[in-house]
């Protein structure tokens, strides 16, 4: 019998912070009444993230471990993780768990109502009561702002944070929008969005108490490039790019 949540997270370098995430969302797990699994997909670390996460993982049975040996990013990584998971839910959260698991419990009502796709979001003209306990620095905030109007306009119109590090899908949504999904970087999430609406799933939004992690592997960089992934995203669906891949999949598996 396949796990009511399975919970993915992506790992880059996270020698230093992963076992405490790791602590926290196996005992989140432990008091459920559901099956869960864990699956930590590594996304070709440096450090010694691997061994870290193979001595917490040890008698285990429901934590598994994809060793990616190749650097390819984190929306390969997602993506990689969603496809293997065996959930009835499949939710990714970032290693440095600056959104805690527990946001899941007011998940559930939402999938309860046949929900699709369930976000977690920072802002509150999303969801009353989002808030940030730990601001993040200027920059990133003004890089955070001006672009998401820019992703409003082109992409995902209607939500206001859509780079929050935890985001939850039914399986049957993760497999539809995953399989055809194609940005390997940040700007995984809007085309992840963008997809799940393309492809009639509702989108609920639950607000987000969030704490910034200073050791994050966002840098200004990577927030120009999550733009010039939002027009990639736009770009795919103007030339029918996703829906190509989806008939080809859908014609491939029948």
């Amino acid at each position: 019998m396949n796990p009511y949540l399975s919970v993915v997270i992506p790992a880059f370098n996270e020698e230093r912070r992963i076992t405490k995430t790791l602590e926290i969302i196996y005992a989140y797990l432990g008091r459920q009444s559901f099956a869960s699994e864990i699956v930590i997909v590594l996304d070709g670390p440096r450090d010694n993230t691997l061994a870290v996460v193979q001595k917490f993982a040890e008698g285990k049975a429901t934590i598994r471990v994809i060793d990616r040996k190749v650097n390819k990013g984190k929306g390969y990584t997602v993506r990689e993780g969603m496809l293997a998971a065996k959930g009835e839910i499949r939710l990714f959260a970032d290693a440095d768990n600056s959104t805690d698991i527990s946001h899941f419990d007011a998940m559930i009502p939402l999938f309860k109502k046949e929900y699709g796709v369930v976000i977690c979001s920072r802002d509150s003209k999303d969801a009353q009561g989002a808030q940030q306990s730990v601001s993040q620095p200027f920059l990133k905030r003004l890089a955070g702002n001006m672009g998401n109007l820019f992703i409003q306009v082109v992409a995902v119109p209607g939500i206001w944070d859509t780079q929050c590090g935890f985001k939850a899908f039914r399986a049957d949504a993760a497999e539809e929008i995953f399989a055809v999904a194609e940005i390997d970087k940040w700007g995984f999430d809007i085309e992840a969005l963008a997809l799940a609406r393309s492809f009639g799933y509702k989108i609920g939004i639950i607000p987000a108490h969030w704490i910034d992690d200073a050791a994050s592997h966002v840098t200004l960089g990577g927030y120009v490039n999550v733009l010039f992934e939002t027009m990639r995203v736009r770009w795919n669906f103007i030339k029918g790019v996703y829906r190509k891949r989806h008939d080809k999949k859908t014609t491939t598996t029948a």
